[in-house]
């Protein structure tokens, strides 16, 4: 069979899915896979890799049938190519099914030999015939959500516990689309951005809340302004963060867990100065890149464990913590395949440690915000409740720059994708006592 000229893009997807099948998160994945393909193969690689991460429970559900010695006795990096061939013909009409097959054996044929092509050609054809079918499960409410939107059991469960039904299916469809790329300003305003982003024929619109500028480009480098720093990627939600901590003009500000640095970035216009900490060499670097790029100069990295602060005192802490991330599943359609409840008692306990350990660099009458893109209250409220119990010279502080519906009852930013059209958020604003 001749070499499909769309293969160069079905390739790179399954490089993506195979990093992500080793541990990398799907970001990392995405820089290490699609390289110098052209656009058009880059949107389509992406494509093709978040949307088997996002429908796996589904496209195993319709192939596994297809397998005579069933779904687990074919190897991993078969298993992969399988998907995608079956996303591409059941998930994109774009994608002729001559096409999604005929690049499926390719892939096989060169990464297994002539016999594991063979069988990727015979499923996928089985597939193609096939009369459509509902892969929604009988039985329990739960599984039945779970499988029909590739979604862990256990997560699953504690959302119906906690939103109910309807706002579950809410969060599950959210979760399963792809969010645009959302643009926040840097070194220059949103108007300019727009007007300058307009004037080059490149299409924008508000983001939710008036929270940055949407594109369906893909590429910020890109875009006019991307090298002169006139801007960064963020999502609407961490923007409001931002917006929700209010820090006062001139401040000393300790950013404990910063990378990627857009939070920073947007502190450090009007700090003192900032100090941007993470734990992680690798990740403080790449914060360091995003400063040089967008920073004001009033930035600077250390790398730094945050239990440990490298300063004795800052008019502002932000913990950012390390946590679940369940808030951010639309945008890191790999990470609901990572997390486990074991791995929610773990962070459970770093935050705990996290937030005590840094509000000693608070001094009175200084600022304490703790936030996290997770949905779990374990995370968030619960974690909150705890340090203030044993806290008791901290207390809330509510903001009046956030709408109050993004606000809980106790005054904590808190942002739910299947009501807000953005990522999930928390964050509370605590000040010392004098």
């Amino acid at each position: 069979m001749a070499r499909s000229s769309g293969i160069d893009s079905r390739r790179a997807a399954l490089n993506i899915l195979e990093h992500v099948r080793t541990g990398k998160t799907f970001e990392v994945a995405l820089d290490k896979s699609l390289g110098q393909l052209a656009e058009p193969d880059r949107r389509l690689a992406h494509e093709l890799a978040a949307g088997v991460l996002r429908q796996r429970t589904e496209l195993d559900s319709q192939l596994g049938p297809l397998v005579p010695r069933g779904w687990t006795s074919v190897p991993p990096q078969l298993q992969d190519i399988l998907r995608l061939g079956a996303y591409q013909l059941t998930e994109l009409d774009r994608v002729p099914d001559h096409a999604a097959v005929d690049t499926s054996v390719t892939l096989a044929r060169d990464t297994a030999g002539s016999s594991s092509a063979a069988f990727v050609n015979a499923v996928l054809r089985r597939l193609a015939r096939a009369e459509p079918r509902s892969t929604s499960i009988a039985g329990d409410a739960t599984e039945r959500l779970a499988a029909n939107h590739s979604h862990p059991v256990w997560l699953v469960r504690r959302w119906l516990d906690a939103f109910g039904l309807e706002e579950t299916e809410g969060l599950l469809r959210w979760n399963n689309t792809r969010p645009h790329l959302v643009l926040q300003p840097a070194r220059r305003d949103l108007e300019a951005l727009a007007s300058r982003w307009r004037a080059a024929g490149i299409e924008v619109e508000p983001a939710p809340r008036g929270a940055g500028l949407i594109t369906k480009l893909t590429r910020p480098a890109d875009l006019p302004g991307f090298r002169e720093g006139d801007f960064i990627v963020q999502d609407p939600a961490q923007a409001l963060l931002s917006r929700f901590a209010d820090v006062p003009p001139g401040a000393v500000i300790y950013d404990a867990c910063a990378a990627p640095g857009g939070k920073t970035i947007a502190l450090g216009r009007e700090a003192k100065v900032v100090i941007a900490g993470d734990v992680s060499l690798s990740r403080a670097r790449r914060l360091a890149e995003n400063l040089r790029r967008a920073g004001s100069g009033r930035e600077h990295v250390v790398v730094a464990d945050g239990r440990r602060p490298p300063l004795r005192r800052a008019d502002v802490v932000l913990v950012d913590a390390p946590c679940l991330g369940t808030g951010t599943f639309a945008r890191h359609p790999d990470a609901r395949w990572r997390v486990t409840p074991e791995a929610l008692s773990a962070l459970e306990f770093l935050q705990t440690e996290l937030i005590a350990l840094a509000a000693a660099v608070v001094p009175p009458g200084g600022l304490l915000v703790y936030s996290t893109c997770s949905l779990e209250p374990e995370e968030n409220r619960a974690q909150l409740e705890r340090f203030l119990a044993g806290h008791q010279d901290f207390r809330r502080e509510p903001t009046s720059t956030i709408s109050s519906d993004l606000l809980s009852l106790e005054g904590d930013l808190t942002i739910l994708p299947q009501q807000h059209g953005m990522d999930g958020a928390y964050a509370a604003r605590l000040r010392r006592t004098p």
